[in-house]
């Protein structure tokens, strides 16, 4: 692992990966290595603190993970993958809410918090929100950006397939008019009209579209119902661990979907690994 990988990245991925070792064993592994790795020695000190300190959290970590399978059958359609990964949100939100929209928040809501306002301030900065504001919000989860943005905007619709996460998400923004959630198929955004937002937000839901096969759909849809020069940020497009074929289909969708990419794969946050792309539409003139 890198030693500029967050900590809490770090532990999320031993969580996702090392499915047979304790929190403690590998809490005195990290230990152990101070000594080859001394350039690493205090962020290695980091993960052990973080394992020891929580060590029942990192079994459900562990079952909050599985919860959601990452590849996918030959022959399973994108229909039927959209479908298991419902299922699989619904699981793991029952296990843990904060940890089945962001892994790396080892299942801590403050931690959530944290990295929702850190991606909340970046959206600001980039002009994606503002006061006469409309966003769609695709795979919002348990509602935290409703919850981040809504003082920030005029509307926000967030949309997921799990039914028991948008439960979670009503019941988080409960009270706020400007806020509405619905359950959507996940295949496409047929339920919304032909430029009837200012900004379209993504946070890690585009590497399931992947996965399922129509990423590419969405890009297409994120365009119609985007108005002229509005914004689509997407946090993450896939785990397929490679940057730059990452970067290579966002500059071929945003070209085939008359759209022009503002920021092309750049990592923004401390706490969380997620890598960022912003385009625009064209204004059509």
């Amino acid at each position: 692992m890198a030693n500029d990988l967050p900590a809490e990245v770090a532990i999320a991925r031993l969580a996702l990966y090392l499915t047979d070792t304790a929190a403690a064993e590998l809490a005195d592994i990290a230990l152990d290595m101070r000594s080859d790795t001394l350039h690493r020695r205090d962020w290695l000190e980091q993960v052990a603190m973080l394992l020891s300190r929580k060590t029942i959290m990192f079994d459900d970590l562990r079952t909050t993970a599985a919860s959601v399978r990452h590849d996918r059958s030959d022959d399973e359609t994108g229909e039927v993958i959209v479908g298991r990964l419902a299922s699989g949100f619904d699981r793991a939100a029952a296990i843990s809410p904060a940890a089945s929209v962001q892994l790396s928040s080892l299942g801590d809501e403050e931690m959530l918090s944290a990295t929702t306002a850190e991606i909340a301030s970046w959206l600001e900065q980039q002009g994606f929100t503002g006061a006469g504001k409309t966003i769609l919000d695709i795979g919002c989860g348990i509602g935290r950006f409703e919850s981040a943005l809504h003082a920030r905007v005029k509307y926000i619709v967030g949309t997921d397939i799990s039914p028991r996460m948008l439960a979670i998400a009503r019941q988080r923004c409960a009270g706020l008019g400007n806020v509405e959630f619905c359950q959507t198929s996940g295949l496409d955004l047929g339920e919304f009209a032909v430029a009837g937002f200012d900004g379209v937000l993504a946070v890690d839901c585009f590497p399931y579209l992947v996965l399922a096969g129509i990423a590419e759909r969405h890009f297409s849809e994120m365009a119609r119902v985007l108005r002229p020069t509005g914004l689509a940020a997407i946090l993450n497009y896939s785990y397929r661990m490679s940057p730059a074929v990452d970067s290579s289909d966002i500059r071929h969708l945003a070209r085939a979907c008359g759209m022009d990419v503002v920021i092309d794969g750049e990592m923004r946050f401390r706490h969380w690994d997620g890598t960022a792309f912003l385009v625009r539409r064209r204004d059509g003139t």
